[in-house]
């Protein structure tokens, strides 16, 4: 295989002393591939997986920011390169699969991260394009890239899957009807795929940020800065989380020290959920 060694990383792994002691978050010789990476978590969550060691494939839509995101990491040492993808296209999805295997060799890690936070609007004024827009970057992705990914995951013995969901996937907000049902069923269908495959070596969780400063919620909001940071103060922290918070929680998921974690729905949202 090109450049990664062919070791069956996922077998479950004994946790003596001598296992929790060594440094157990190296990603040296796998293989990931993130989606929407061009920008906020995850182009933090590609840059800390390549900084751990993977090679990286960077998939998104924004050709500029992309090849920006590769620059970076390998400016820094690490290896990765940029697929254009629409997430919401079968056939993109299974090329950005096969880009994967044709860069590295191989597939060990995957971040279905790629989303939209819809329309703001009370239900009643949503439309049916709406929703169904919302509905198939979050969700039908999702579902798309897990069904492409799978299987090659399968051929080298097992890997890591980390859905990208969000706080609105544990509990509602009123006026984003399309973007909360969507994420909730990112829960969900991370939850059902993690038991179909808990015994075959593959790992899949499910990640729920609270507010994070992107340029995505920056754009939700218009660029307003004020709207930010009274966004930030409504979580318990009192403010808005940094992409490379996710990222952390999003690599410990793919790393060895999280082997016993499976279907778990992560919240990294500043004590949002306990309130």
């Amino acid at each position: 295989m090109p450049g990664l060694d062919n070791e069956r990383h996922w077998s479950p792994v004994a946790m003596t002393a001598a296992t929790l002691s060594a440094p157990s978050t190296t990603l040296t010789g796998r293989a990931a591939l993130v989606t929407g990476a061009a920008s906020g978590i995850g182009r933090a969550t590609a840059e800390l997986l390549a900084a751990r060691g993977a090679a990286v494939l960077v998939a998104d839509l924004d050709e500029t920011n992309g090849a920006a995101a590769v620059d970076a990491i390998t400016s820094a040492g690490g290896r990765a390169v940029f697929h254009r993808t629409d997430v919401t296209d079968e056939v993109q999805v299974d090329a950005m699969v096969r880009e994967t295997l044709r860069a590295f060799g191989r597939l060990d890690i995957a971040v279905n991260n790629a989303g939209t936070p819809g329309t703001y609007a009370p239900l009643p004024d949503q439309t049916l394009s709406d929703w169904q827009r919302t509905v198939e970057v979050n969700l039908t992705s999702t579902f798309l890239c897990l069904r492409a990914e799978i299987p090659v995951m399968l051929e080298t013995g097992g890997g890591n899957i980390v859905n990208v969901a969000s706080a609105a996937g544990l509990i509602g907000f009123a006026n984003l009807p399309a973007y909360v049902a969507s994420k909730h069923g990112v829960v969900g269908l991370t939850k059902s795929v993690a038991l179909e495959y808990a015994r075959q070596g593959i790992r899949v969780n499910v990640v729920c940020p609270g507010s994070v400063r992107t340029p995505m919620l920056a754009g939700f909001v218009g660029g307003d800065e004020a709207a930010l940071e009274h966004m930030g103060r409504m979580a318990p922290q009192g403010r808005l989380a940094e992409p490379t918070e996710i990222a952390a929680a999003i690599a410990w998921l793919c790393s060895d020290e999280a082997s016993y974690v499976t279907g778990h729905a992560l919240a990294v949202d500043g004590g949002v959920l306990a309130t």
